[in-house]
């Protein structure tokens, strides 16, 4: 394996020449051609998909809502104020996205 001496990428071998994304190539002897192969192909079929907001990723809580009365809210803990204070609790309601805080 031999990585571009301007960009630092791998080089792929390709028609007796080792190749870089960047354009650089350097020539193989008929030698060391075939020492450089690519074993394996990657295929692009693996793809993120993005379902929106709407992914429950955060835990739950009984507590009721000011606005629809849902008793389960969403919670999380973030530090508002300074270190030597207990952080802030969040709350987001599951049914109408309101979001309130709580002090301790």
């Amino acid at each position: 394996m031999e990585f571009c001496p301007k960009c630092g990428a791998m080089m792929l071998p390709k028609d007796n020449k080792l190749k870089c994304k960047c354009g650089f190539e350097k020539d193989l002897s008929n030698e060391k051609a075939d020492e450089y192969s690519v074993s394996e192909k990657i295929l692009s079929n693996n793809n993120v998909v993005m379902q929106g907001e709407e992914i429950a990723t955060l835990p739950t809580t009984n507590e009721t809502c000011s606005k629809c009365g849902n008793e389960k809210a969403f919670w999380w803990l973030k530090q508002t104020r300074s270190a030597d204070e207990a952080e802030t609790r969040f709350l987001r309601c599951t049914k109408c996205k309101h979001t309130w805080r709580e002090y301790d």
